[in-house]
């Protein structure tokens, strides 16, 4: 490297609004995750509750309300990620934020699992929107060198939503304590008074609606408006997303992708509670049990989760995409059957839990980078949420086989019967297109 012409930093040139636009769009993804959140440490004795203290019940309750949660996050991601791609990324992040916050509220008031399955799905509906337009905005907001990084962060920013759900845990505890847990979530809501106010629509998605010839956007520019008689491009279309060869295969492998990361997500991350309380065992008390649970929940998230969202980027940046990819799924394939079968003692827990965060839950930092490179502008939100919210169909199915193997045998082996999913992820591999250091397509 010249001393006198060193080669600039990644943050070099970042304005204060792209920094504004990180930040808030961090913000609505932290929030999300912890809606998701509040139901994996609240869950256990939640579902108690409502259908009595059979663990094979709760198991099995608890993977069709993780379903119904993925089902959801697929029907509104797509839905929320069209409209953003056709009326603005911002207007439509605002909606999501809403809509999570006040389901997740009205969970205060089940007094049946029924209810509670039918919030989840309704919580979903935000959050799945949510992650799209947030990841599509980031993406458009920073330059290219810039990108991959930004993009890092804001999906690392997920472990403080799930710290935020642990230590809600860990404080809001006792008989229908999960009741209060929930309602605390009616808080994001308040986000959106800081998105109106801050941010404008990406000034990449104003050009592209200016030179397909669509109708002017509110507040913008029209000076620049295209005369071109050429027909208008469709923006946010599915036909010509499943349509177009380029965009299908893209999306087809993005799909398969996604539903790796997150049936593994929440059919072996999200049971990590679970396995801290087996192995403390009866003789602790049930209270006890769930605050270990949830500081082991937060060691987990805030060590190997962070650290392995937050190393995605520079090694995806360093040998691209496709090999970041690979890294982390054998890291995976290997870490969750040791974990699972290996743990005995709450310190061999503490351990190995975190080990395996590092490689299960920072491969979903990909997604947030890889994803938004894939299309283009006017289907930027619509393929990156088809590829990770329709990713959430398939993790249904697989997360209600893998119930009804948890409600057979020991939760253990279930969860390790998950693993083997992320050989599916490595085949798909060999056909992923490599975008390292390419301009985002038009």
């Amino acid at each position: 490297m010249n001393e006198r012409n060193p080669s600039p930093r990644w943050y070099d040139g970042i304005t204060a609004s792209q920094w504004m636009v990180l930040a808030i769009a961090s913000a609505g993804w932290i929030f999300d995750v912890y809606e998701g959140q509040l139901f994996t440490i609240f869950k256990t004795p939640m579902l108690r509750e409502l259908v009595g203290d059979h663990s094979a019940s709760v198991s099995r309750h608890g993977d069709i309300a993780f379903a119904l949660f993925l089902i959801g996050g697929a029907v509104g991601g797509l839905g929320f990620a069209m409209l953003g791609d056709r009326i603005g990324r911002v207007r439509v992040m605002s909606l999501t934020i809403l809509v999570y916050s006040f389901f997740s509220a009205l969970t205060f008031f089940s007094r049946s699992v029924w209810e509670v399955d039918a919030l989840r799905f309704l919580v979903a509906l935000g959050t799945g929107g949510e992650w799209a337009v947030a990841a599509a905005l980031v993406a458009e907001t920073f330059p290219p060198r810039a990108r991959a990084i930004a993009s890092g962060i804001f999906h690392a920013s997920s472990v403080l939503g799930a710290a935020l759900a642990s230590l809600t845990g860990w404080l809001v505890v006792g008989p229908g304590a999960w009741r209060w847990g929930f309602l605390v979530g009616l808080a994001p809501a308040l986000l959106v008074v800081w998105i109106r106010a801050s941010l404008k629509e990406p000034e990449r998605w104003e050009q592209a609606k200016r030179a397909a010839g669509q109708a002017p956007v509110p507040g913008a520019d029209n000076a620049l408006a295209d005369d071109s008689s050429e027909p208008a491009q469709a923006f946010g279309s599915l036909r010509e997303l499943l349509g177009d060869r380029r965009w299908r295969s893209r999306a087809l492998l993005g799909l398969g992708l996604a539903a790796v990361g997150l049936a593994t997500y929440w059919g072996i991350y999200a049971w990590a509670p679970e396995l801290v309380a087996e192995v403390l065992g009866p003789q602790v008390s049930a209270e006890t049990r769930q605050k270990s649970a949830s500081l082991a929940y937060l060691l987990m998230n805030f060590t190997g989760g962070l650290l392995g969202l937050l190393c995605f980027a520079p090694v995806a940046n360093w040998r691209g995409r496709r090999f970041a990819f690979v890294v982390y799924h054998l890291g995976a394939l290997v870490l969750v059957p040791l974990t699972f079968l290996g743990a005995r003692t709450y310190a061999q827990t503490l351990i190995l839990l975190p080990t395996m965060a590092f490689f299960v839950v920072g491969m979903h930092a990909g997604y947030a980078i890889y994803f938004p490179e894939l299309f283009p502008t006017r289907l930027r939100a619509t393929g990156s949420s088809f590829c990770f919210n329709l990713g959430r169909l398939v993790a249904a199915g697989l997360l209600i086989a893998r119930g009804v193997l948890g409600s057979r045998f020991d939760f253990r082996y279930g969860v390790v019967a998950m693993a083997s999913l992320f050989l599916v992820g490595l085949v798909l591999l060999v056909f992923a297109p490599e975008t390292r250091g390419a301009e985002l397509p038009d």
